[in-house]
Formats: structure tokens, C-alpha cells, sequence
């Protein structure tokens, strides 16, 4: 319900994206396929991000698992909640241990999340040396910030106390607790919030020693992201200051975390759109350089997804639960 009435709000603004499609056939080949390419090496890092934090050298599992997941996000209300399950449950099936798993996501999670409202940080040099900008994107920019404090104080403390863990896992005992017991996994010989404080561990001693490599593809994923942007606006004739399209993109990426629409769908070309056109792009130009973006970081990307899941079932049969084969 929440999905039908976000999609009928914001059906307007992702019409009047879709509808400029035309305008695709004009784009500046070189620049378009630049911003593809730019994508598809953002998906890449995305990838590498996971396969590190979950500590596997598979990279067929990470790549099938991560991408189907997305599609699922893409396509279903609540998709954020469902593709994280379908994805947690993909890893399961490959053998990946289901507590290193659920820790591996969420902190990828976090990670990407603090990175996206660091962003803003990047601009302000831009803002503070006198540049003229919309009240719209400085107050991106304070969201950004107070965001960003906000994770870093919540990181800090999953990272340096167990209290609030053992809170979690707890809650999560709870929750298995009362599950039916035909879903129901064996008990775990250790307690929950004691399992996830090991796996915490785990994962805090992996990234001390490789905290660079995480550092460089999460910059990698997001910067590509965002370089995707500027080529597609250069591909449609325009050449935007950076750090303006840098707060339009950090407060669409903000946006597009809420759980209303599938994937962000409306959300992001409703507010990509109209913020682009706060920093100064001509509002033609940003419609279908928004259209083209969204092309290379949601459609595509949604369609490999389907296809990863026919490789993920051939190689190893059908969707498990909870790790346990169905039937």
C-alpha cells in the first residue's frame, strides 16, 4: 500500500523521465558509454566490497548472490528487507556460514551507508569558498552531515562494546525462538549475542589488516557511481560544477534508502531530476541524463540480476532456507 501510494505520488516526475527516451538517440556516444562503463565498474567494487567483508574467495557466490539480491530490491516492495533475505539466503546455500554471512552484509551495509553521507563533506570547501547555491542543496548537505555523525556514533559502538550486540542478539534469539518449527534451525550450541560478538571480531581483525582495500572499494563503488552521473549530463551537453552535482547525488542516494518504492523507483528520478536542475542544469538536459543514469545503475543492473539467479540455481539447485535445502 505504502508502494502504490509513493508510485501515484511521484508517477508525474517518473513519467516525464521515462517519456524522454527520444532523446537517448542524441546523447554523445563516447560519453554515454563512458557512464556504462563507469557503472559497471561501480557493480564491480560493490562486489569486491562484499566478497572481503564476508571473507570467501568465491567470487561466484558474492557475484550471484549479490546481484539477484539487488534485482529483488529493484522489483519488490519492501525490497531493500527482501533482497537483503534472498541474498543472505543465497550465501547460506553456498556453504557460507549464516552468522558470517548476516555480519558480512550488514557491514558492507554500514560501510556503503556512512560513505553516501560523508558526501556532502566534499562539497562544503565549495559552499564555504562563496560559490552560490541553492538553499535545497546546503540543506542536503546538513542531512548528509548529521547523518554521517549519526552512523559514526552507531559504528564506533558495535565496533568497541559488546552491549549493544548482546541487545541485538538477544532480539534476534527472541525472534528465532518463536519461530514455527518447521522453519526453525537447530540451536546454535553458542548464544546468539556471543556468536555475532565473535563474528564481530572476526570481521573488525580482517579489515584492521585490510582496511585500505575496503577504504579504496567503497570509494570505488560510490565514485564510479557518481563519475556515471557526469558522463551521462556530459552526454547530454552539459558541463555542470561538480560539486553541485555532488550534493544533488549524496541527497538522491539519502532519499533512495527509504523503503517506499522498489529500488527507489519515482524517488530517484523525482528528486535526481529536480535537484540537478537546482544546480544549475537545464531542466531538458537533466531529465534524460537522469533517464540514462538510471538505465546503467538500475535496469541493467536488474536484468543481470535475473540472470545470475538461473546461474545460482543451476550450480546449486533451489533457493534454501535458512541454509537447509526446501522439501
Amino acid at each position: 500500500m505504502v508502494a502504490g501510494i509513493a508510485l501515484y505520488v511521484l508517477m508525474p516526475a517518473l513519467v516525464k523521465v521515462l517519456s524522454s527516451w527520444p532523446r537517448l538517440l542524441h546523447l554523445q556516444v563516447g560519453w554515454l558509454v563512458a557512464g556504462l562503463a563507469g557503472e559497471f565498474a561501480s557493480f564491480v567494487c560493490a562486489m569486491a566490497l562484499l566478497r572481503l567483508v564476508l571473507r570467501t574467495p568465491s567470487w561466484f557466490a558474492v557475484v550471484t548472490a549479490g546481484m539477484a539480491g539487488n534485482a529483488v530490491t529493484n522489483t519488490l516492495p519492501g525490497g531493500d528487507a527482501v533482497g537483503a533475505s534472498v541474498q543472505y539466503r543465497m550465501l547460506a546455500g553456498t556453504g557460507i556460514d549464516t552468522v558470517q554471512a548476516a555480519s558480512g552484509l550488514a557491514v558492507s551495509s554500514i560501510i556503503g551507508v556512512s560513505a553516501l553521507f560523508a558526501l556532502p563533506v566534499f562539497a562544503l570547501p565549495v559552499i564555504l569558498g562563496g560559490t552560490a547555491v541553492s538553499p535545497g542543496l546546503v540543506h542536503a548537505g546538513e542531512l548528509g552531515a548529521v547523518g554521517f555523525v549519526l552512523l559514526v556514533a552507531f559504528g564506533v559502538t558495535a565496533l568497541s562494546t559488546d552491549r549493544l550486540l548482546l541487545v541485538v542478539g538477544r532480539a534476534l534469539q527472541w525472534v528465532i525462538d518463536h519461530l514455527p518449527s518447521r522453519v526453525r534451525r537447530t540451536q546454535p550450541d553458542q548464544p546468539m549475542g556471543e556468536r555475532l560478538i565473535a563474528e564481530r571480531d572476526a570481521v573488525r581483525e580482517d579489515l584492521g589488516r585490510n582496511w585500505w582495500k575496503a577504504v579504496l572499494l567503497v570509494a570505488g563503488r560510490i565514485g564510479l557511481d557518481f563519475f556515471s552521473l557526469i558522463a551521462m549530463l556530459e552526454a547530454a551537453g552539459t558541463h555542470p560544477h561538480p560539486a553541485l552535482v555532488l550534493l544533488a547525488y549524496s541527497a538522491t542516494a539519502v532519499l533512495a534508502l527509504l523503503p517506499l518504492t522498489p529500488g527507489g523507483l519515482g524517488i530517484v528520478e523525482a528528486s535526481l531530476s529536480g535537484l540537478l536542475i537546482l544546480a544549475d542544469v537545464p531542466s531538458a538536459n537533466a531529465v534524460v541524463a537522469t533517464l540514462a543514469f538510471r538505465i546503467g545503475s538500475y535496469w541493467l543492473p536488474t536484468a543481470v540480476g535475473a540472470g545470475c539467479y538461473v546461474l545460482y540455481r543451476r550450480r546449486y539447485g533451489a533457493l534454501r532456507t535458512n541454509g537447509v535445502p526446501r522439501g
